[in-house]
């Protein structure tokens, strides 16, 4: 399942930190960052069930916004 996500991440600096927090939460995910695009998107492949809910707490908690794109 890929879980693909509107960030409001601005830098590569942030991207970078939450990539390594990401990992460590789901360390079988494979998971990236498209800062080019306008939603700066957040990508998650991961198997088994959704990851919303944990990814947006997640980022909550580090005072950035983060939705699911359907």
């Amino acid at each position: 399942m890929v879980e693909v996500f509107k960030t409001n991440v601005a830098t590569k600096e942030t991207a970078a930190e939450l990539l390594q927090s990401l990992q460590s939460l789901l360390p079988l995910a494979t998971i990236n960052f498209d800062l080019q695009d306008c939603d700066r998107v957040l990508r998650i492949e991961i198997k088994g069930n959704t990851i919303q809910e944990l990814v947006k707490t997640h980022l909550k908690e580090k005072n950035l916004v983060c939705e699911a794109l359907e």
